[in-house]
């Protein structure tokens, strides 16, 4: 059961509102959040607090500021017994987020961030899912371009199917058509951060290495004897090739059967733990027979394949590249750090376009399209805290508590906002 909130004085209360993309939330909030919600910005300095306020101008003029320190254990507490809901752009989260998820678990109150960090996930939920389900509390993470557009496109494209009697979801690949905008310097730090425990533990190798480490129910997802964790090939859409036959049979760098060439899409890692967590948390809805991938879409043209084999090389080197101090210390001056990002013009240049491609038990395919005018990694990022805060906080929401993921926390409502934000989600059938 939810705590009681009557005597909350706070319904949102965004944490790392002076950040690159705290700033860019806090503006969405400020021009989109109704009239009477009750917004709050908290950070560690009041100066800079104080200076946002007065920037932002309008309704955020006037909204409280609240000076917190997120590693302290009673100021996280004291902010969640505070507030209905509390978003934190405060990363990486493995150092900053794991005393205000346990606050919010605690206090019932709902929570959103934007992480990507596999590790932090997986510790999150086995500490505090339990506690989140009897509180009551939606711990959701994970809800910007981390992992908002795949989490909701799959869940999209198993309630179409469904509803039209086309059974569950079988071989199923998140194509990257269109990626115009930067990688926010957060996730940077999350990859760098996530390469160096991989390099040092083991036990955190092996969770990072699994495509299943984020399931509730380990036990229950396939294992390395029964899976191939290759693109699929059941599909006229997902069928494919290896470009250097048996050698390269093993490359991420393909040809689909309509021509298109693909590499690897940097944030599938962890994407597609989270889709997989949302399989499982849903009973398994999308299907036993479920297959989830990501990758990158090249294009058909002359120079596709080597555009392909560039990005592939380039994302192999960053991995190595980061994997190692002194490679690291290089790396880093080339990198943005955390807190940092494009200017204006960049970001009002941003797009994606994302495509869902899956098979059904029933023979059937379908292709749902998740896009956006928007900067993926910063005003479109912004744009998906905003509306999925609102969402915790004014939505009548059917998810139970627990350590959840967007597509189970809050699909059907959040893709309606997304949508009335010029966003677009939209599934069709494909004729075989």
């Amino acid at each position: 059961m939810t705590a009681p909130t009557a005597a909350r004085d706070l319904d949102v209360v965004l944490v790392g509102a002076t950040g690159f993309v705290g700033r860019l939330t806090a503006a969405h909030l400020r021009d989109h959040a109704p009239e009477g919600l009750r917004v709050a910005l908290a950070g560690r300095s009041r100066d800079k607090l104080d200076a946002l306020a007065a920037e932002l101008g309008g309704a955020a003029a006037t909204w409280p500021r609240v000076v917190v320190d997120v590693s302290d254990p009673a100021a996280c507490a004291d902010l969640a017994a505070r507030t209905r809901v509390l978003v934190t752009t405060v990363g990486p989260y493995a150092a900053y987020g794991r005393e205000l998820v346990k606050a919010c678990a605690v206090a019932g109150t709902h929570y959103a961030d934007l992480t990507g960090e596999v590790l932090f996930v997986r510790d999150s939920a086995e500490a505090f899912h339990e506690v989140a389900q009897r509180s009551g509390a939606r711990v959701v993470h994970s809800c910007g371009f981390d992992s908002i557009p795949s989490d909701i496109g799959v869940w999209e494209t198993a309630r179409v199917a469904r509803e039209e009697g086309a059974g569950e979801l079988t071989d199923t690949v998140l194509f990257v058509r269109r990626l115009r905008g930067g990688l926010s310097g957060g996730t940077i730090d999350s990859m760098r951060r996530q390469t160096i425990a991989a390099r040092e533990s083991v036990e955190d190798r092996r969770v990072i290495n699994d495509p299943y480490g984020l399931s509730p129910d380990r036990a229950a997802e396939p294992t390395s004897a029964d899976r191939a964790e290759v693109a699929p090939s059941t599909t006229e859409h997902s069928r494919v090739r290896s470009t250097l036959g048996k050698v390269g049979s093993r490359l991420p760098v393909r040809r689909t059967a309509d021509g298109h060439w693909t590499g690897p899409f940097i944030m599938a890692s962890y994407n597609t733990r989270i889709v997989r967590r949302s399989n499982a948390l849903l009973g398994w809805a999308y299907g036993r027979a479920f297959r989830y991938h990501e990758v990158t879409d090249f294009g058909s043209r002359a120079k596709s394949p080597f555009a392909a084999t560039g990005m592939t090389a380039g994302l192999l080197g960053l991995v190595a590249g980061l994997s190692f101090a002194p490679t690291r210390r290089v790396v880093d001056r080339f990198l943005p750090e955390p807190g940092e990002g494009p200017d204006e013009q960049t970001r009002v240049n941003g797009r994606f376009t994302m495509e869902v491609v899956a098979s059904t038990t029933g023979g059937a395919q379908y292709a749902t399209t998740v896009a956006a005018k928007a900067d993926p990694g910063y005003n479109g990022t912004a744009i998906m805290l905003g509306q999925a805060a609102l969402c915790l906080a004014q939505d009548d929401l059917t998810s139970e508590g627990g350590v959840l993921t967007p597509a189970v926390a809050m699909a059907a409502p959040l893709i309606e906002r997304l949508r009335a934000q010029d966003f677009t989600i939209e599934t069709r059938r494909i004729d075989a």
